[in-house]
Formats: C-alpha cells, sequence, structure tokens
C-alpha cells in the first residue's frame, strides 16, 4: 500500500478517536488505533511508530493540509480536540481546491469510453455535483480536443481489454483504398492516439510484420478465446523512437536540418517536434536552424508543409524535394 494512502488512513483514524470525548487518548492509545486499522486494511502487522503519530498529530494542527485540527494535550498526556464538534471530514474546499476539482474532472472526462473508468463515473457526478453547486463554473477553464463523432471509438475499450488480457481477436478493417473490407486474426499489442485519431498497432497472426491500423477504419472486434496470444519483443518506445506519428518505415532514420522562421522559431524551440530536435545556431534575424533525426513519412510531411513559408529544409533533398513539390501544387491551385 502506497505510503501517502497509510498516511490518509492514519489521519482518518486519529480523527476518529479524537471524536470521541468519552474516551481519554493517550498516544500509545492513537498509535494501536492507527496500527489496528492498518492490519484490517492489509491483512498484516504494520509497524507505527511513536514519530510518525506525533508528526501526523503537527501536520493534522497546521495549515500544510487545510486541517488546522485544534488538537490540545490535557493533563499531560491525554489528546483530544478543544472543539468537541470538530472533525476534519468537515473542512471546507478551499476556492483553489474546488478549481483544482474541476479541471480534473474536465481531464477525467476524456476516458469515458475505458472501462477501467466505469467505476470512478459515480464518484465523478458526485464531484461535478459537489463542485457546480459550491460555485460558479458555468464555462470550462480547459478544453482538450475530442471528436466524439469519430468513428471506431466503441472499440476502444473492446481492444484496450484485449491487450490486457493477451487475447487474439479477428478485425475487420476496410482501408480507404480498399474496395470490400479484409477479415483476419490480430495480436494486439497498443492503442496510440495521434492528432485526435486512434490507431492500433500489432501483428496478423503468421505474419512477422507490425501493422499500424487506424480504429476509425475497424467495422468489428470479435475476441477468439481460442488462440494463443504472441507478443514477441515489441517494445512501444523502441518501435516509435524515430517516428513522428504513427507510420513506422522500414528504413532508417535520416539526418534532417530545418531553418525555422522568427515568428515560428519561439514555438519549435519551447514545443520541440521530437526528442531527437537539437538547436544548430541562432541567426541574427530571430530564425534558428535545427537538427533532427527522424524517418521520412507522411505525418512528418504533414507537419512541415502546416509552417508554410516559416520553415525551409535544408535536408536531406530527398525530403526537401517532396516538399518544395507539395507547395507547388498548393501554389497551382490558386493560380488562374
Amino acid at each position: 500500500m502506497p505510503a501517502n494512502k497509510n498516511a490518509l488512513l492514519r489521519y482518518r483514524t486519529i480523527d476518529r478517536c479524537l471524536q470521541n470525548q468519552g474516551r481519554k487518548w493517550t498516544l500509545n492509545d492513537l498509535i494501536e488505533a492507527c496500527s489496528d486499522a492498518l492490519y484490517e486494511l492489509e491483512g498484516k502487522d504494520t509497524y507505527v511508530s511513536k514519530r510518525t503519530i506525533q508528526l501526523d498529530i503537527q501536520l493534522l494542527r497546521s495549515d500544510k493540509l487545510g486541517y488546522n485540527a485544534p488538537i490540545e494535550v490535557y493533563q499531560k498526556k491525554y489528546y483530544r480536540y478543544a472543539d468537541p464538534d470538530y472533525s476534519i471530514t468537515d473542512v471546507p474546499l478551499t476556492e483553489t481546491d474546488m478549481d483544482i476539482l474541476a479541471e480534473s474532472v474536465t481531464v477525467l472526462r476524456q476516458f469515458q469510453d475505458f472501462s477501467l473508468f466505469n467505476e470512478l463515473d459515480g464518484v465523478i457526478q458526485k464531484l461535478e455535483d459537489k463542485i457546480y453547486r459550491s460555485g460558479d463554473h458555468d464555462a470550462p477553464i480547459i478544453h482538450l480536443d475530442k471528436n466524439d463523432q469519430l468513428r471506431g471509438l466503441k472499440h476502444l475499450d473492446t481492444l484496450y481489454q484485449a491487450i490486457g488480457k493477451k487475447i487474439v481477436v479477428w478485425l475487420t478493417y476496410q482501408s480507404f483504398n480498399a474496395r470490400q473490407p479484409s477479415r483476419f486474426q490480430f495480436h494486439a499489442y497498443l492503442l496510440k492516439e495521434f492528432n485526435n485519431r486512434w490507431f492500433l498497432i500489432g501483428r496478423k497472426s503468421g505474419d512477422g510484420r507490425l501493422f499500424t491500423f487506424a480504429l476509425d477504419r475497424i467495422l468489428t472486434v470479435e475476441p477468439d478465446l481460442r488462440t494463443d496470444y504472441y507478443r514477441g519483443d515489441f517494445e512501444a518506445d523502441t518501435y516509435f523512437e524515430h517516428t513522428y506519428g504513427v507510420t513506422v518505415m522500414n528504413g532508417r532514420p535520416v539526418p534532417i536540418r530545418l531553418r525555422i522562421d522568427k515568428h515560428n522559431a519561439p514555438y519549435v524551440l519551447t514545443k520541440p517536434f521530437h526528442h531527437s530536435q537539437q538547436l544548430i545556431r541562432k541567426e541574427e534575424d530571430g530564425s534558428v536552424e535545427i537538427a533532427l533525426r527522424l524517418q521520412h513519412n507522411y505525418e512528418l510531411e504533414r507537419l512541415l508543409l502546416g509552417f508554410g513559408s516559416g520553415l525551409q529544409v535544408l535536408a536531406p533533398k530527398r525530403l526537401r524535394k517532396s516538399i518544395k513539390r507539395e507547395l507547388k501544387r498548393a501554389l497551382e491551385g490558386y493560380e488562374g
């Protein structure tokens, strides 16, 4: 059990003891009560030192956690609340606490498609009710991109469970270029979100290659409990180490050099394209030259094209020619 949960249980136990004004509580009594509470929860003896309880009392008395508990010592050895009606469970939340809870609920709501969070749903609703009854939260402060109309989101939880429980699935999949859907056995390894779309990475049965499928192109998912699951040596961080996006190419990563104009340089420096990004030089006009080591894929081209005239590919030649060709085609669309 994590130490922070142990501490919370001790605080609650001390609080319950001190609320009982019909008994005199010595330090040893509080130690015994906390030890018993931990034993009931964990099923094993847990040593609670005298120093630990003394520090707990000191913390409860302070404003570090917002309790400011009126714990006093009387007859030089007994502990009690100076206010017999006090309890740490009745301490009101501060405005800062409410703001943090409100935004935390907003974030948790983004994961409602996973059954992992089903048990939290009631808790989230209670928090929302408490938050919106306790203050003015008519408009959200944080907004996360999420496309609820995106096809395939209904498969998220089934695939999540299949990966976690190592279950093979039958997928019915139809790419944008295929006239008819195809059906095959699939060993799923990873769900990856990129650019507000979800993707599934894994292997087809009998095929050692790794495939990436967009969830919005998956038509059906059926668990197969009779086939042994195979994962091999797949490791997500290694697989995507030299990739921007989700399309992993067969070739090696190539050195890439880019020049970013002065208007876009601050954004690129504070939010690097990739962990391999390095600053080569800063020019007097405010522009910068950066270097990366990446595979040349579709997503990388889309990223670079998005900067328009604010970015220039210096190397390699193949990427430079490809970006130049796409920019020419774009310009042709505006001629005439």
